[in-house]
């Protein structure tokens, strides 16, 4: 008599190292409301409540009344590695060629593939906490060490060079860094920025930097680790179109860092996705190449948006908050009303703002913290009142 194989036998080992994006599951659950009929507030997934610009619209819409719509070279067309290189170059201040430029699908993609060619089992990954959701199960999934680095919550969970030295240690394989973080919309410091860059290089560890949010800072001149040109062998820079330009859907990111580098994360693409959607890249060089007013115009309003929730947050009873300093996230610590029946932990309290208050929200858990929830403030101005005042009535309750 045969019996039937058990799970681990059926599946590999690194599926079972990594968990369902939290994010995701949050959003799939909100779905399920709404579609009962629920008036939801989602603070949920992060996500531009602005349209795409219309000149990034008209690229994609030409291209395909053009008939741009087949295969393309995996790594992007040259039009769109060059537009990368020169955007980056005219912010920054970096010095990329197109070979060293990848196009990806989605900011995520260039993540994983950079930790894909670049970790090994037992290899150690530095990661600053809280983190954004799918840093960790990542690097998991590529036989990685995660070594945790805690951060402050009084210091505005910031990130400082000290901390990472101490971090090191000989099995250290790389750090990653993003700034502005998700989920706290913590800025690392040029300085401590620029003291980070050169001690990986020196000590001849990769520094990956998400810098998703790197043009929603809100403390004075934008900031790229791509910057110190002389350290980017040890550079990979991972961007997104999704948050800066409000292309979350059209799944647009790259990556910049030394050519032995991008080609292994090709090599890897080609076996993977193959090339991004065509008339998706040619999208994204009108979004990199044109005015960049719509940034400046999202960024402004982010801004206010971050103010009026602060604002309204500090009208809850014992809910506490640091002030974000880029993104379009807040992160406030509902410790106060934890322990409770019913809200023994964040997830629990994240589930029933669902259910009862119809907010959605994403617990701390995900992040790496037991202490907080978080919340995406790119909604529109409407929303973020009647969203806390959900949020005050229900912890009223509590």
């Amino acid at each position: 008599m045969t019996t039937a194989p058990t799970a681990s036998k059926i599946f590999s080992d690194r599926i079972g190292r990594i968990e369902v994006s939290a994010t995701m599951a949050v959003t799939a659950e909100a779905a399920k409301l709404r579609a009962q009929g629920a008036k939801l507030v989602d603070f949920g997934a992060g996500e531009p409540h602005f349209a795409t610009p219309r000149h990034i619209k008209d690229a994609a819409i030409q291209a395909i009344n053009d008939n741009f719509t087949r295969y393309t070279t995996v790594a992007g067309i040259p039009e769109v590695r060059k537009a990368i290189v020169e955007r980056h170059a005219c912010d920054f201040g970096s010095d990329y060629s197109p070979e060293e430029a990848v196009f990806t699908t989605g900011g995520k993609l260039a993540l994983f593939n950079a930790i894909q060619v670049l970790v090994d089992h037992g290899d150690e990954v530095i990661l600053p906490v809280p983190y954004w959701v799918s840093f960790k199960d990542i690097i998991q999934y590529a036989g990685g060490k995660v070594v945790f680095l805690e951060t402050s919550e009084a210091e505005n969970f910031r990130i400082t060079a000290d901390a990472i030295e101490q971090a090191i240690t000989p099995r250290t394989k790389a750090i990653i860094l993003n700034s502005p973080s998700n989920p706290a919309g913590s800025v690392v410091s040029p300085a401590d920025l620029e003291r980070i860059v050169r001690l990986a290089h020196e000590r001849n560890i990769y520094l990956l930097l998400d810098e998703c949010y790197v043009y929603l800072q809100y403390t004075g001149a934008l900031v790229s680790g791509g910057s110190f040109t002389d350290a980017k062998e040890h550079l990979v820079v991972l961007g997104s179109l999704s948050k800066t330009y409000a292309m979350t859907g059209w799944r647009a990111g790259y990556a910049l860092g030394p050519k032995a580098i991008i080609a292994a994360m090709s090599k890897l693409q080609s076996q993977s996705t193959s090339s991004t959607a065509s008339f998706v890249q040619k999208a994204a060089v009108a979004a990199l190449s044109s005015s960049q007013e719509c940034v400046a115009e999202m960024r402004a309003d982010f801004l206010k948006l971050r103010d009026r929730i602060l604002g309204r947050l500090a009208e809850i009873p014992g809910v506490t908050c640091t002030k974000p300093e880029g993104a379009f996230y807040v992160y406030p610590n509902v410790s106060a009303y934890l322990g409770r029946p019913g809200a023994q932990t964040a997830m629990e309290l994240a589930t029933r703002l669902l259910h009862e208050a119809h907010v959605v929200t994403v617990p701390g858990e995900a992040f790496g913290t037991k202490e907080h929830i978080r919340l995406s403030y790119a909604v529109s101005h409407e929303n973020v009142d009647e969203g806390v005042d959900r949020m005050k009535a229900f912890f009223a309750k509590l």
